[in-house]
């Protein structure tokens, strides 16, 4: 017998069936969440979908399939949950919330992967956030399609804090196709950045995960910023790929397949860890700051008015 969150996402109906890919209605109790991480640069995080299309090997938020019951590997990618609210109910629950507290979109699950061209979950959500005044949300995606909701972020950026990020790991194709086979290609991302900036928006790039061995380096991570500032991007940043359990059973098999010389050294590390500690990240964070002043890109800083590690999060149940 299926309880909570399983017995939800097995009561909402089937919207389609691609030939990759089921989308399904989520019943949801709740759909902006708390966040309770201390190091975390904001209070409340929206994630309009379950289940990503992009299929990244890293990706870390795959064990929330198994909150449902469903597997991290093969269902977190072909199963899509989409949120069932109203934009009365988003509007009700932002206006339950301190007017200081900073709300994050996009911590889990892309909000602008290829459902919500159909669904519109996400602008859903938008459409809600701006009839507020006075509030601070920051996006995260890799989709290019938030280049459709430019004239909403407008809207929305006249009386609150908006920042729009877009994640870029490496500007190398033929990587990027490997490490994260359905999302847009690096260009079209940096497209997206550019549209987005030329109408005014306050949009960052963020290199991350940095990959040891694959995405690391100052060439690569030069070549992001480069284009980031290039396009108009305000803010850069970068963090160290983290592998929790779920995520190391997808990305570890996958990498000693593709990569079988770094393999070794990966398992190595993460069976220590979820997370690299020491000099490499403390490397990494002295190149990114040196980037920063190179290329006139500030930090990420949602402190101030900008997000920072939107991955290491605590997701809700």
């Amino acid at each position: 017998m299926f309880k909570g969150i399983a017995r939800l996402a097995r009561e909402g109906a089937q919207f389609e069936q691609k030939r990759r890919v089921s989308c399904h209605a989520l019943p949801i109790r709740r759909l902006v969440n708390r966040c309770d991480a201390p190091r975390m640069p904001f209070e409340w995080t929206v994630n309009p979908y379950r289940g990503c299309e992009f299929g990244c090997r890293y990706c870390y938020a795959r064990y929330t399939h198994e909150f449902m019951e469903f597997h991290a590997q093969e269902d977190f990618e072909t199963r899509i949950f989409a949120k069932e609210f109203t934009v009365e109910q988003a509007v009700a629950e932002l206006l339950q919330l301190p007017r200081h507290h900073r709300i994050a979109l996009g911590t889990a699950t892309d909000p602008y992967q290829p459902a919500e061209r159909r669904l519109g979950r996400t602008r859903r959500f938008l459409e809600a956030f701006a009839r507020m005044r006075g509030r601070t949300l920051a996006i995260t995606t890799k989709g290019n399609l938030a280049r459709r909701d430019a004239g909403l972020f407008e809207k929305i950026a006249q009386n609150n804090v908006l920042i729009v990020n877009f994640s870029v790991s490496t500007m190398d194709l033929r990587l990027a196709r490997a490490l994260e086979p359905y999302a847009p290609r690096p260009d079209l991302r940096m497209a997206a950045v550019e549209a987005l900036s030329r109408v005014g928006l306050d949009v960052g790039v963020f290199a991350s995960p940095v990959l040891p061995g694959l995405t690391c380096g100052r060439r690569r991570l030069e070549s992001v910023a480069r284009a980031a500032a290039a396009c108009g991007a305000r803010r850069f940043g970068a963090q160290m790929v983290f592998l929790k359990p779920a995520a190391a059973r997808v990305f570890l098999p996958w990498l000693a397949h593709e990569y079988p010389a770094l393999a070794g050294a990966y398992r190595a590390q993460f069976a220590r860890a979820a997370y690299v500690r020491g000099e490499a990240v403390e490397r990494l964070s002295a190149l990114v700051k040196e980037l920063r002043v190179k290329y006139g890109l500030a930090g990420h800083g949602l402190a101030q008015s900008g997000p920072q590690q939107l991955a290491l999060f605590q997701i809700e149940k």
